[in-house]
């Protein structure tokens, strides 16, 4: 099979003070890509990404060596820390218009990187996205798997579709990806922002394994706020709670209140200031609760009209395989120009296919050829 037969299959990597676990992770993925491209279900252009997210070790160095020496191996080096999700959101907008699918992976190696070839598998079947799942929690601590699942529940209760049990280990093809960058929200929560695409999809099952090395960049304060963010960025559940809460504390007090009329009438009333120190205190922490809620939403609301960048680029470094296949594509492009012209005439003859994989719905990759 030619090389524009295949799909140019790219590895995005996101990476923070991961040069413990960085030689193992480039020695397994490049070893994933190579058993693609030898099984015929990757172009031999395809490559890994890693994203630095303003690492303060020395990350971004050995991405620089790896890339000097494996020819699949490319970086892009954030010019700050911005985040898990917004380093992952980075690195799928750099490849989107050079690949016909992107893998989002961890660096820990907790995911499964050979389960990436049964992603490529339901890839050619015709999926879009592919959710990798994991098929149990047991290596997970007692708390870790409660609040997890808890979390993943509520927001099904909420209203909100996300893959249960998923993490972001997934496949995105490039029209996916195409449909995800028109997404603009500041309050990155991509776990429930990928199912808005809506294109077919599947899941994947594998085993989580544990941390290679390192240590975990996920401590639980961290842990709280992610899944904060994902609850009060994909629904308005909280603001409806509190809006039924503060009418059914209504009713409760126009009852409260026909009681006190009645005994008032019947001369039973006993006087206190107990009742009214404690009603007075429990509905002003009603108010409060439902202020800091409301003051939340608001919050994200002034981040989002303020349009800021989520990243910025430092360096960009492409992966040798792009260079060579587009040298490549150069050369068989003036040999044939005597024949079929220069230009836009000599695109209609042997040099069409190139970037285009085997599934039909597949567009050229902007040099990838």
């Amino acid at each position: 099979m030619s090389i524009g037969k295949l799909p140019v299959v790219s590895i995005v990597v996101p990476c923070y003070n991961e040069e413990e676990v960085l030689p193992e992770t480039v020695v397994r993925l490049t070893a994933v890509v190579e058993r693609l491209v030898a099984d015929k279900l990757a172009a031999p252009s395809s490559f890994v990404l890693f994203v630095d997210d303003g690492s303060r070790d020395r990350t971004w160095e050995l991405i620089e060596k790896y890339h000097r020496t494996h020819p699949h191996i490319s970086g892009l080096k954030l010019a700050r820390n911005a985040g898990h999700q917004s380093a992952l959101l980075a690195g799928l907008k750099s490849v989107m218009h050079r690949t016909d699918c992107a893998i989002s992976i961890d660096a820990d190696l907790q995911d499964d990187p050979n389960v990436i070839r049964e992603f490529m598998i339901k890839f050619h079947e015709g999926y879009d996205i592919v959710y990798g799942v994991r098929q149990s929690r047991d290596t997970d601590t007692f708390f870790k798997r409660f609040t997890a699942q808890s979390f993943y529940k509520m927001m099904k209760s909420m209203g909100v579709k996300i893959t249960y049990n998923h993490a972001d280990y997934r496949l995105m093809s490039r029209r996916a990806l195409e449909q995800l960058d028109r997404f603009k929200e500041v309050n990155v929560f991509l776990r429930g922002i990928v199912p808005m695409v809506g294109y077919k999809s599947t899941n994947v099952y594998y085993d989580r394994h544990e941390r290679f090395a390192g240590e975990s960049k996920y401590p639980l304060k961290k842990m709280l706020a992610f899944a904060w963010d994902g609850i009060t960025s994909l629904s308005v559940t909280p603001i409806r709670l509190v809006s039924t809460a503060g009418f059914l504390m209504f009713l409760v007090s126009v009852i409260a209140g026909l009681y006190a009329i009645i005994q008032k009438m019947v001369g039973n009333t006993v006087e206190g200031w107990t009742s009214i120190v404690v009603s007075v205190w429990f509905i002003g922490g009603i108010q409060l609760i439902s202020l800091g809620l409301i003051g939340e939403y608001i919050g994200k609301i002034y981040k989002e009209v303020k349009h800021r960048p989520l990243f910025i680029v430092e360096t960009e470094l492409i992966p040798q395989v792009s260079r060579m296949a587009v040298g490549a594509v150069s050369e068989l492009g003036s040999g044939s120009g005597g024949s079929g012209g220069s230009g836009g005439a000599g695109g209609a003859g042997g040099a069409a296919d190139p970037g285009v994989g085997a599934r039909a719905d597949l567009q050229p990759v902007k040099g990838s050829e």
